[in-house]
């Protein structure tokens, strides 16, 4: 998101915030368009049933009850929320058009502050990567980094102790649910001392689907990604490729053709990511990052349109024809309806609203939802 840091919002403009992103259909682009449409939550919540009876359904906001729930579970937890404008929401996570509108945390906030670098790599990690995730983890807390990593075993669990305290954990389930289990009591020292972040809602347990959204978020906070040994179809490499999308530095350590767990890495490093052997090869690629890696694993891709100017006045375009399962870039059904991008923006919310479109990564859409 591009949005600069703005007040703490009021009370009821918070409470706001909170129930429309919980509500149904309602991701991060939709939240901001909504946002950029309205001008703030509680006249968007106001117009969700209106833009839901457009795109051909009734719609109902998430229950004021539920959220009421909700943050007396947060405040139970000792958390707190962020929301996508304020000051101390993380700069790099920020840019994201699938950045969060609202994160739980606990800990020390000022850990987002300093340069951050992500680690990730194996579950069933060798004892050798195990001592080198924790080793090198060391080494870049030394030299003034934040470690984020998202509390899995083997590879994540090493890297967070090896920058104790100066490490950031993601994790996909609520705030109040510690996964996996066995890092019940390293997720409280890092909420303690480090720094928690959780986008889910309190209670909730971790899911499939929540792991890529975890993935995409430890990937976002840091100027690198650096995969310690993966195996050629794992979350590690999925966390990478979200990097490279971002346009951040992309980095892997080799290791033997003969550990299929070592073939992940491998692969990433042929297809362009940069090889590191020590703490201070990744220290040299970001110390300074300036948005440009020498990584060339993967492009960035075209971010989801950011114009707003005219959004709150624009009428949909009639769009719907031109889609079909298949993902398509926003921009490909700007250029062949001919329609201004903000009328294609609405179209594209009202049918997300009512439960008919899909949003994946890179600005592109497809029929289908819930």
């Amino acid at each position: 998101m591009s949005d600069a840091p703005a007040a703490v919002p009021s009370q009821d403009e918070a409470f706001a915030r909170i129930r429309l992103f919980r509500s149904p259909h309602i991701g991060p682009v939709t939240y901001r368009q909504l946002l950029r449409r309205f001008g703030d939550a509680q006249e968007a919540l106001a117009g969700l049933p209106d833009l839901g009876r457009r795109g051909g359904r009734d719609y109902r906001p998430a229950k004021s009850e539920a959220i009421e729930r909700e943050i007396d579970a947060v405040r139970m937890t000792g958390a707190r929320y962020l929301f996508h404008d304020q000051p101390g929401y993380p700069a790099l996570l920020r840019e994201l058009d699938s950045a969060p509108p609202v994160l739980m945390w606990r800990g020390d906030l000022s850990r987002a502050e300093r340069p951050c670098v992500a680690m990730v790599g194996a579950r069933n990690a060798s004892a050798a990567a195990v001592k080198l995730a924790r080793d090198f983890a060391s080494g870049l807390a030394g030299e003034g980094f934040t470690v984020v990593s998202g509390l899995a075993r083997g590879i994540d669990g090493a890297s967070h102790e090896g920058a104790f305290p100066t490490t950031i954990g993601v994790i996909a389930s609520g705030i109040d649910i510690a996964y996996p289990p066995q890092h019940a009591d390293l997720q409280e020292r890092i909420a303690s001392e480090g720094l928690l972040l959780a986008e889910q809602p309190p209670g909730t347990e971790p899911r499939g689907s929540h792991f890529p959204s975890r993935n995409r978020i430890i990937a976002g906070l840091a100027a690198g990604t650096l995969v310690v040994e993966a195996a050629p179809r794992s979350g590690s490499l999925i966390t990478a490729r979200l990097a490279g999308e971002a346009g951040r530095e992309v980095m892997a350590i080799p290791g033997s053709p003969l550990d299929s767990r070592s073939q992940g890495c491998n692969r990433l490093i042929r297809d362009g990511a940069v090889l590191v052997q020590a703490p201070e090869d990744v220290v040299e690629l970001l110390s300074g990052f300036d948005g440009s890696p020498r990584s060339t694993f993967h492009e960035p891709l075209p971010q989801d349109w950011e114009g707003g100017e005219d959004l709150a006045e624009a009428e949909p375009a009639d769009i719907e024809g031109l889609l079909t399962t298949a993902p398509v870039a926003v921009d490909e059904l700007i250029r062949q309806s001919g329609e201004s991008a903000a009328s294609v923006q609405m179209a594209l919310l009202e049918l997300e609203i009512s439960g008919r479109l899909q949003r994946h990564a890179a600005g592109r859409v497809s029929l289908g939802g819930q």
